[in-house]
């Protein structure tokens, strides 16, 4: 995938989710928002669905050091992490900061997301 990092996993989907946490928070990350979306889905619609949550990461310095480098980057904020079921597998994805930048034309604003990306690859790479 261009845009993210993404793996499947014989972990179960809690299991993952709680790692995710964890390794985000190592890395400098809080979790800004949480949508469990088979929930959205049932409550909004009546709809069932698989197990899929969205996890809004954000890391305080370089969100801050973002919107000065580009003030309506907020339009792209937070870094988004998915993890969902896939049969008997679990699947974790990882927004790639840099990939979603591109359409940014700012040098100070991609070498923010250079640095964001490295973090972000690194609580992924830490979920097994």
């Amino acid at each position: 995938m261009k845009y993210g990092f993404t793996k499947e996993m014989d972990i179960p989907y809690e299991k993952v989710i709680e790692q995710a946490r964890e390794a985000l928070k190592k890395e400098g990350f809080g979790i800004l928002t949480e949508i469990d979306v088979k929930e959205k889905m049932k409550e909004k619609l009546g709809l069932d669905m698989k197990k899929y949550i969205i996890l809004g990461a954000c890391n305080p310095l370089n969100a801050y050091k973002a919107i000065l480098a580009e003030e309506n980057i907020g339009l792209m904020l937070p870094c988004n992490v998915i993890v969902y079921e896939k049969g008997s597998k679990t699947v974790l994805s990882v927004i790639r900061p840099t990939a979603a930048m591109q359409m940014v034309d700012n040098v100070e604003l991609q070498k923010v997301a250079e640095v964001v990306e490295v973090q972000l690859k690194k609580a992924f790479d830490a979920i097994q």
